[in-house]
């Protein structure tokens, strides 16, 4: 997913692979295998790319050892994950325990809601990996139109859906009127 990434923001901001190669001494046949999935780069050559296309690294690394499914291609999930944003906190609670078997959490989101409930319960902590692959009926952290929700992501007819567990809660499906982003993957 890294050589996705990598790929799609050096074509967004016009650069071409041998450019790229010539900014971050990385010669570009393993640019070219970074890109295709191929190889992962190094850190400091990733710290190098990110320097080049002016994104922050630690974004790029939550996507470092990850692949997407062939469904996740086809539905355009690259284009729906943050790369060059960073968590802004207006509140900070405290630290809390990270269970072992959540080593991927990036951070602990407190769930605003019941919409997954009886599974998660409001107010409780859902543990929350950047970047983190979302399969198709997995949970997630999503913002849509300036709300983050925690739902399923669902996979269905060309376009996402977002379902509660809580039937009280109305599926969310987005189209292009939506602004919608992956934040990651919920560990309960």
């Amino acid at each position: 997913m890294i050589g996705d990434v990598i790929s799609k923001l050096r074509r967004e901001k016009g650069i071409t692979k041998t450019e790229l190669a010539n900014q971050t001494d990385i010669n570009i046949g393993h640019l070219t295998h970074i890109e295709k999935g191929e190889r992962n780069p190094s850190h400091k050559a990733l710290k190098s790319i990110c320097n080049a296309l002016n994104v922050p690294y630690q974004q790029l690394m939550y996507t470092y050892d990850k692949n997407l499914s062939d469904e996740q291609i086809e539905y355009g999930y690259i284009d729906h994950i943050s790369y060059n944003k960073v968590p802004a906190i207006s509140n900070f609670d405290d630290y809390i325990n990270c269970p072992s078997d959540f080593s991927n959490a990036s951070f602990a989101y407190k769930v605003p809601d019941s919409a997954m409930a009886p599974m998660i319960k409001e107010g409780s902590y859902a543990f929350i990996e950047i970047n983190g692959l979302i399969d198709n009926r997995a949970i997630g952290l999503f913002k849509v139109n300036d709300q983050y929700v925690i739902r399923r992501l669902i996979y269905k007819n060309d376009t996402f859906i977002l379902r509660a567990d809580n039937k009280d809660f109305k599926d969310i499906t987005i189209n292009s009127r939506n602004q919608f982003q992956i934040i990651g993957r919920v560990y309960i």
